[in-house]
């Protein structure tokens, strides 16, 4: 009765946490997007905010004793912290650049993009199946685009640099996990975050409260060159009131989204993450389209439930191959 109980409060805190992270996920696009549109306020500035609440939140939890420290040498975090910053702002360009659509199905890239690089770099190969699934996503990433009227090649070349970063982010996390020989890590980690989650033997919060002021002194020292730190436009411009609410509101929530990805990353399966990431995929485009009006052509549409049909065929035969190994693996004796 006792395990049951547990695994009840379990499942509870996973519903929890995979509710929180679909509510500031959601939030934190469409409110970043409103910042861009209606103050501009500069892209990097506001990642290096978002970094910096992320790295004050957490000093506060474990004030609070909600989690214990544990030191960690900074050499094994400076690649980690470096691909978590390029990511975040090349996506965050894109974000400012494009539509709420052409940024949402950008993204979708990556999935083609790790599968170019592993087979390329690490020589791996890939079920026929798998490799059709790339004609749709790919096909209608293009259609979206060409038929997008905002259609904005700067936007398209940040969503370019944000999909080839995050899927060497991503790749490199496959090695790291591969790499450990423990059948429960091998299973669980979907990305470098649950790798080194894994190979450093600590938690989300613990990671993140290492890894968050690391990029915000790399973001600290690339700003000045990129974007001006004050006067106009600068991060200590004259902003009004209103503008710097919603820049704080906005790192208060990036503090709770990076939390909350770390967190699930750690605690969740392979099926309940990538199912968890289509249904906010829906949901954000949609809601992109009705709050900022943008303008939606039949093509595009055609284009979006082409990349969504490649999306969802591609995890459907990607899980039941995992699967298939996994009972392989445990009919050995």
């Amino acid at each position: 009765m006792a395990s049951l109980a547990d695994r009840m409060r379990g499942n509870g805190r996973i519903a929890a946490g995979l509710l929180l992270n679909l509510l500031v996920s959601i939030c934190i696009v469409f409110l970043n997007k409103w910042i861009y549109v209606h103050h501009g306020f500069p892209n990097m500035s506001l990642t290096l905010v978002h970094f910096v609440v992320t790295w004050l939140g957490l000093y506060i939890c474990q004030k609070l004793e909600i989690f214990a420290p544990k030191s960690l040498p900074p050499s094994k975090l400076l690649l980690l912290a470096l691909s978590f910053c390029g990511f975040v702002v090349f996506t965050n360009l894109s974000l400012q650049n494009n539509t709420i659509g052409t940024y949402q199905l950008a993204k979708a890239m990556t999935t083609p993009v790790i599968i170019v690089i592993q087979t390329l770099c690490y020589k791996k190969t890939f079920s026929t199946k798998i490799q059709l699934t790339l004609i749709p996503i790919t096909l209608g990433v293009i259609l979206n685009s060409y038929y997008d009227v905002k259609f904005n090649f700067l936007g398209m070349v940040f969503a370019a640099l944000g999909v080839l970063v995050t899927s060497l982010y991503q790749v490199r996390g496959m090695r790291a996990s591969s790499a450990l020989c423990f059948k429960k890590i091998v299973l669980r980690c979907t990305s470098w975050v649950g790798a080194k989650q894994h190979e450093l033997q600590v938690n989300s919060m613990q990671l993140l409260y290492y890894q968050a002021p690391v990029s915000s002194a790399m973001l600290l020292v690339a700003v000045p060159f990129f974007e001006p730190v004050f006067g106009e436009g600068g991060i200590f411009g004259p902003w009004s009131v209103s503008a710097l609410l919603m820049v704080l509101l906005s790192g208060v929530i990036a503090f709770m989204v990076n939390l909350s990805i770390y967190w699930i990353i750690g605690n969740t399966s392979p099926v309940t993450y990538n199912m968890f990431g289509h249904f906010k995929f829906c949901i954000t485009l949609f809601g992109g389209y009705v709050l900022f009006k943008d303008p939606l052509s039949i093509n595009q549409g055609l284009g979006m439930l082409c990349t969504l049909f490649g999306i969802l065929a591609y995890t459907h035969l990607k899980l039941s191959e995992q699967e298939g190994s996994k009972s392989k693996l445990v009919q050995r004796p």
